[in-house]
């Protein structure tokens, strides 16, 4: 890589979906900085080979996005060799750095060795960062959790001046990861019947970036945990155990399409609109998706079977995600339970820490309630990410170490 200020860097990104507003935080992050000249390249389009060739005779830096291999690495894996002969450093951030049916970690492993990468960026902690993609990542692993988009994210009104008292939009987590702790503390809000009342909005349907900003805006809080999970693999050995017990434990009764068939490109540049309705459909009687068929799994039983009575990793797996930093912008209250945060967040002071036992319900729930407490809570959680945890100060970071 050159020595001088800005590098002529090439940014590779996968465009199918705009209902993960951390990709188009990233890519306008990179787009907007001065540290470095970028030309971006979505590797979905039929022109994508030969752009990146192209690119590549110039480039003193490719970058991959979390897209690029979050999901999928079905529209990287073409690219790979070509990338390898690139020369140039080379970046790689992970999506998803947990073991996901038809998303595994050792795809994104083997991919990250094929083109040789020189760094991998990830969202964890460096302990368990480096248990994943240590060994493939030529010249280490970079700790950089996602940030916060200060335009996307901009404060709300006056906390007093919202309309809803909890909201959440987040996916549930399926039972392979050996955790429900997220979808129980959702689920403990959207059904308990709270005294005095709350209005709450607990819901799993995916916003665009500037419909997840605004419903913010007009929460005063928000419940969540911290991203991942404790069990963390390089090879999926549990996750595919999981798949196989799953397909014996249906008898044949149903034709399954899996997360990882071949239809899923086509599945992929659907409108999400067309998406939505088409798992509607896959979500009963004998044709199904996997995924339907996951979200049907009884957690308790998939625990018992595969989670209880293991000695969990000697590394923290889990991770603070961009969702916590989205909050923060907004200046929305966030109660969430205890954990680490990558050693961001500090317990009492960005967010209302709630015990995993929720012992301490109450006493969190009657600090919500105070409105001086709660807007110091916002306001301090906002100026930690404004001071330090911008999307300009990871760049910012990642451009230090590679010079």
């Amino acid at each position: 890589m050159a020595r001088a200020s800005t590098a002529r860097t090439l940014v590779l990104y996968a465009r199918y979906t705009d209902r993960l507003s951390y990709y188009d935080d990233w890519l306008d992050a990179f787009d907007e900085s001065p540290l470095f000249d970028v030309s971006a390249c979505n590797i979905v389009t039929r022109s994508a080979r030969g752009d990146i060739a192209e690119a590549l005779q110039s480039a003193e830096l490719v970058v991959l996005l979390h897209s690029t291999n979050g999901d999928t690495t079905i529209y990287l894996e073409p690219l790979l060799s070509m990338l390898a002969s690139r020369r140039c450093p080379a970046v790689a951030f992970i999506g998803n750095e947990v073991n996901l049916p038809g998303s595994p970690v050792a795809a994104k492993r083997a991919a990250m060795q094929a083109m040789g990468v020189d760094y991998v960026a990830s969202q964890l902690l460096p302990e368990a960062g480096d248990h994943l993609w240590g060994d493939v990542a030529g010249r280490g692993v970079l700790a950089l959790p996602h940030a916060l988009n200060p335009t996307a994210f901009a404060p709300g009104p006056p906390l007093a001046d919202r309309t809803m008292d909890i909201g959440v939009r987040a996916v549930r987590y399926v039972p392979h990861l050996g955790d429900c702790d997220r979808n129980a503390l959702h689920d403990l809000f959207a059904e308990h019947a709270f005294a005095p009342d709350l209005t709450v909005d607990v819901g799993a349907g995916r916003l665009d970036r500037g419909g997840w900003a605004a419903f913010l805006r007009n929460c005063r809080g928000t419940v969540s945990s911290e991203a991942g999970s404790w069990w963390l693999e390089q090879d999926d050995r549990t996750v595919e155990a999981i798949r196989e017990w799953t397909a014996v434990r249906d008898g044949g009764r149903r034709l399954v399409i899996a997360n990882d068939s071949p239809l899923r490109r086509l599945g992929h540049k659907l409108p999400w609109q067309f998406k939505a309705a088409l798992r509607r459909i896959l979500s009963s009687g004998p044709l199904r998706h996997e995924s339907t068929v996951t979200e049907d799994l009884p957690f308790e039983e998939v625990y018992e079977r595969f989670f209880a009575g293991r000695k969990p990793p000697c590394f923290y797996g889990k991770c603070i995600s961009s969702r916590h930093f989205d909050a923060a912008g907004t200046g929305t209250v966030q109660i969430l339970l205890k954990g680490r945060y990558n050693d961001i967040l500090e317990p009492g002071v960005h967010y209302l820490s709630l015990e995993p036992d929720y012992s301490n319900l109450d006493e969190v729930l009657a600090q919500f309630r105070d409105p001086a407490v709660g807007q110091r809570i916002a306001d301090a959680s906002r100026d930690l990410v404004m001071q330090g945890h911008t999307y300009g100060h990871r760049l910012a970071a990642l451009h230090a170490r590679l010079a």
